[in-house]
């Protein structure tokens, strides 16, 4: 693992020099000309920045927006949705940080994680900057100017992502406003196909491959293909859900899932960044939610058209936890235990076959334009 210290080092040095600069002097901006978004979130999180960059082009239509973006997933922004410029970022690396330091500093930056990357906004010559209060430790925040406060409501993240800029909500997404970004050719395969991904960074969020293995019988009967897609390392996942390897398989790159769920008839998939993926792609999708918030990681206003359906047992006794990015909300309700605090994922297992199937003939039957079968078979599937 790379080391954290010399981007620190170098982040605090150039944060110190731009604070000196700017004593007495930090006002917000009326009309910005650069914004930075930065923040080092994971795939779901990062695509549920979109409401927050749809915001902030229809409030500043001739602005320059740089967002920051792990490496990996910078590719999917090739496509300037919303005209974004997206810069690869990591803080363990200290070549990133350098790179950025080489834009002309920004009027505005926005943090919608964790403050701590305030730090790197002060550094890159952020004139003002915008967070969400209640970061630990309060250090974290010591270089924003402007603490935003969280919804008291019940409220889908990526709406609440979009409540740092000020003014109205953007309007409701369309897939023209994100076009599919270039990637090496692959195989797509034939005709109306369903893609299911079985894999989750969590093993409390994977759903038992028996019921996975029911769900693509079900779905071929119904007159879809069926492929599977696996994340690096999920392979032995794949292995146990379809251990005769009777369905395709497909191992790709983002962007090459990105065409690939563009293309499907439906995509079924645990609460992970697949999930949210789909949303921009347009896929009618079906999401199993265990330990996660059906509410909270939901499509909220700005994907109300999306063709989108959750599967989940709710309430759930021990979905009972209250953080979100190290905030205490009490409308929040989800769980973020370990493998070693619950041995075994009650609340994925607590999910019926028969529901994911009665989920998935509603998004058949609603994404039929785009080249799907009508599921008419009333025939359960069985465990």
């Amino acid at each position: 693992m790379a080391n954290r210290l010399p981007g620190r080092l170098f982040t605090l040095r150039l944060a110190a020099g731009h604070r000196l600069s700017t004593l007495g002097r930090r006002r917000r901006p009326q009309h910005p000309e650069r914004i930075l978004v930065c923040h080092h979130l994971l795939l779901g999180d990062t695509v549920m920045l979109s409401p927050l960059l749809a915001k902030l082009r229809a409030l500043h239509p001739r602005a320059q927006i740089i967002m920051t973006s792990p490496r990996a997933f910078a590719p999917l922004f090739a496509s300037r949705p919303w005209g974004v410029n997206v810069r690869p970022f990591d803080p363990r690396r200290l070549e990133t940080l350098r790179d950025l330091a080489r834009e002309p500093g920004f009027d505005l930056a926005l943090i919608p994680g964790d403050n701590r990357f305030s730090w790197t906004a002060l550094a890159l010559g952020a004139r003002w900057i915008v967070a969400f209060e209640g970061d630990r430790p309060a250090y974290k925040s010591l270089p924003v100017d402007e603490l935003r406060a969280w919804p008291r409501e019940p409220m889908a993240l990526g709406d609440i992502f979009a409540t740092l800029a000020e003014g109205p909500a953007p309007p409701a997404f369309e897939t023209r406003q994100w076009p599919a970004p270039a990637h090496r050719p692959f195989e797509c395969p034939s005709g109306p196909f369903a893609v299911l991904h079985p894999g989750a960074s969590m093993r409390l969020r994977h759903w038992p491959p028996e019921r996975w293995r029911a769900l693509a019988n079900a779905l071929e009967h119904r007159g879809l293909a069926v492929a599977f897609t696996v994340g690096p390392g999920e392979r032995p996942l794949a292995d146990a859900v379809d251990p005769q390897r009777r369905f395709q398989r497909f191992e790709l790159e983002l962007t090459q899932l990105f065409s690939l769920l563009r293309h499907a008839a439906l995509l079924v998939v645990p609460d992970t960044g697949v999930s949210h993926l789909a949303r921009v792609a347009g896929t009618p999708t079906v999401t199993l939610f265990g330990p996660g918030s059906a509410q909270l990681f939901g499509p909220g206003d700005f994907w109300q058209h999306a063709p989108w359906t959750a599967v989940t047992v709710d309430p759930f006794p021990c979905r009972d936890q209250h953080l979100l990015f190290k905030r205490e909300l009490p409308w929040v309700k989800r769980c973020g235990r370990s493998p070693r605090q619950c041995p075994a994922p009650r609340c994925m297992q607590a999910i019926s076959i028969d529901d994911v199937m009665a989920a998935c003939d509603r998004m058949l039957a609603r994404g039929a334009g785009r080249g799907a079968v009508t599921a008419t078979d009333p025939r359960p599937a069985s465990q």
